[in-house]
């Protein structure tokens, strides 16, 4: 589908001014001081907080408003801001038009939360801090935590489902994968299973994250990961626009959505193999593929030449997640394996 021209962008309300009443419409609500009615497409920014320079650090929120009323949903990337496939995922299909009219229901778009971490490469914010450890935040607190509290006074309270797109880190690409709470509630397995990754892992949840705080208010969200920080993945980027086309036509916000390419296989436990020598790592296998128990899955060797390690495997199960930095230490993550699945 070819690009179709930037909606046009809300001015930023004026801080000083009241409010506009949000029920001056039925159906609208208000987001960053703006009334935003059905059927209408609007883009805002959260002001979040300035850089020492004095340049303003702004959130753009594309929001899609159809006629018809429907729940909304939440697609959100660069929570961690060198995690560019979900970005690159949402922005491909805002620019290709895909979002902006949803048969029913809205559609709140944040390519990027984490301006700051995208600005510097960085997984991080200048505090070092990690936002998906900062929820619910306080408007006191540090930066990353102020920028989760302002995420959950503005966006939060708007949504009832969403996708929070992830991509590997620390030189660990992921084979794309959701992750949620399995067993745990129907409606959050529906989801996951409607957007049909190759992978669906249960994932417990982790203190301060977005999904446990979603949790806490009845909202659900499930994760999508894929490929490796600072690097794009052709392949996840294209697996992530079509699954979430079929969350949506899940929700019947869409007609239609595109088939999946390949069953789901769904992991209840999963595992990382990790390096019990110090060295230079080198494996030939890659993520998606299935691992027997004592096959070999690479060799760890000595800088010098005079010692290197075969690696077996302890267990059987499919490579969802793999290490490609060269060095590592003893204890280093090398093979995230999935141990425990269930064949679609």
């Amino acid at each position: 589908m070819s690009d179709e021209t930037t909606p046009p962008e809300a001015a930023a309300p004026d801080p000083a001014a009241p409010p506009v009443p949000d029920a001056a419409t039925p159906g609208a609500f208000l987001l960053n001081g703006l009334t935003i009615r059905p059927g209408e497409t609007v883009l805002t920014r959260l002001i979040i907080s300035k850089l020492p320079s004095g340049t303003v650090i702004d959130v753009p929120v594309h929001v899609f408003r159809s006629a018809e009323p429907g729940p909304t949903v939440l697609l959100m990337a660069g929570m961690h801001g060198d995690e560019v496939n979900g970005i690159e995922t949402i922005r491909r299909m805002i620019r290709r038009g895909q979002l902006q009219k949803p048969l029913k229901g809205s559609i709140i778009a944040i390519p990027i939360l984490n301006i700051y971490g995208f600005l510097n490469f960085s997984r991080e914010v200048p505090d070092g801090k990690d936002v998906n450890r900062s929820f619910p935040g306080s408007p006191r607190g540090s930066v990353a935590s102020r920028v989760a509290h302002r995420f959950m006074r503005e966006i939060m309270p708007l949504v009832d489902y969403g996708i929070d797109f992830h991509t590997g880190g620390a030189a660990r690409s992921n084979h794309p994968q959701v992750r949620c709470l399995l067993g745990v509630d129907a409606e959050t397995d529906a989801l996951a299973a409607a957007f049909a990754a190759p992978f669906t892992l249960h994932a417990e949840l982790r203190p301060g994250s977005l999904r446990e705080a979603a949790m806490r208010q009845g909202r659900r969200i499930i994760v999508y990961e894929t490929g490796e920080s600072l690097r794009l993945d052709e392949h996840g980027i294209e697996l992530g626009s079509a699954g979430t086309f079929r969350f949506l036509q899940h929700l019947g916000m869409l007609a239609e959505a595109p088939a999946p390419t390949q069953a789901t296989v769904v992991c209840r436990r999963h595992t990382w193999l990790r390096a019990k020598y110090s060295g230079l790592f080198r494996t030939s296998l890659k993520t998606g593929q299935y691992l027997e128990k004592g096959q070999e899955y690479g060799i760890v060797a000595d800088p010098y030449g005079e010692m290197a390690v075969r690696l077996e495997s302890p267990i059987s199960g499919y490579i969802i997640g793999l290490n490609h930095m060269p060095v590592v230490n003893q204890g280093d993550a090398l093979l995230h394996v999935a141990v425990e699945v269930t064949p679609g």
